[in-house]
């Protein structure tokens, strides 16, 4: 029962701060100058007519009664219509987020290996020379900017190797092999950024592992390196990094906007930032609370695998 209760106050201050963060992005957005009426309508507008597609939105109730009427359809799934096309929001949305999760499944593939492996030679060679070089390009990776090393693959891959399209174009035309060439490149780019971070954190606790005494009790029993290695110490060293796990699946949510426009792939990320060159307020709103509503459940997700994976956090 206490781990239930820990988990329902982990999911209702999840949805908390989701109500916050809408209240946020409502509100923000309400106070830019101009109004919605003005513009959809442009400059030429009447009075007569601004004033009759002011009432036809509901620009003259109440903010609370319209972000109470927008939250409502939110939840509902209606994300009402563009100000740009006059398309459903989810029309445009939806080959959009599509196009996104596509890209972070791949990158989240890429990332274990990634993570893992380096993670693993760096423990079991600790102080080596090994662990000290992969240690410097970690800290070189860690410090580089996501555009540069986005721009470094691009060079490296479509203009020295020519393995890949330099433009990263799909459409619901696309087969398989059209989105694997097209996500390779910026996929790779988000593994490797989010394994930097993961990479340090795994290391050190699977040497801490390493050193504790029920590992040289299965060491003793004559249970061979890579079974103590897979079967207890690296299980064991996987959960501290649950949380950076959480925060990199989290960080694909922004780091896909500079990703996607360096490739020119048609994902969510380019998506918001189109929207907010035209300011296209329901698009923004939309786009915006979706990137929430993953970024919350993911650190929802690590915090609760967390708990049931760590005796000592349940216990306390």
């Amino acid at each position: 029962m206490s781990i239930l209760k820990l988990v329902a106050t982990r999911i209702l201050l999840s949805l908390l701060t989701l109500l916050l963060v809408s209240l946020i992005i409502f509100f923000v957005l309400e106070i830019l100058p101009g109004d919605v009426a003005s513009r959809i309508l442009g400059r030429d507008a009447t009075p007569e007519t601004l004033n009759a597609l002011r009432e036809k939105l509901g620009l003259y109730d109440p903010a609370v009664v319209r972000y109470w009427h927008w939250l409502a359809h939110f939840v509902t799934g209606n994300f009402g219509q563009s100000l740009v096309s006059s398309r459903p929001v989810t029309e445009i949305l939806a080959p959009r987020i599509f196009n996104t999760v596509v890209l972070s499944a791949y990158a989240f593939l890429l990332y274990l290996p990634l993570t893992v492996l380096p993670a693993i030679i760096q423990a079991i060679r600790r102080d080596k020379p090994s662990d000290h070089a992969l240690s410097v390009v970690t800290l070189v990776l860690l410090s580089m900017p996501d555009f540069l090393l986005a721009t470094i693959l691009l060079f490296l891959f479509v203009v020295v190797f020519r393995f890949f399209p330099a433009i990263s174009l799909v459409d619901h035309s696309s087969t398989a092999t059209d989105y694997l060439m097209a996500t390779t490149l910026p996929a790779l780019t988000l593994a490797i950024v989010m394994a930097v971070y993961a990479v340090r954190m795994l290391r050190d606790n699977l040497i801490e592992v390493l050193d504790s005494d029920y590992i040289r009790m299965a060491e003793l029993k004559g249970l061979s390196a890579r079974h103590v290695l897979l079967r207890h110490a690296l299980p064991n060293a996987l959960v501290p990094t649950l949380n950076v796990t959480a925060l990199n699946l989290a960080y694909l949510v922004g780091g896909v906007v500079v990703v996607e426009r360096v490739f020119s792939y048609p994902g969510f990320g380019s998506q918001l930032v189109d929207s907010l060159q035209l300011r296209d307020l329901p698009v923004i709103e939309a786009t915006v609370m979706i990137a929430a509503v993953v970024y919350v459940g993911a650190n929802l997700i690590a915090d609760i695998a967390a708990v049931l994976l760590n005796p000592r956090l349940r216990t306390a």
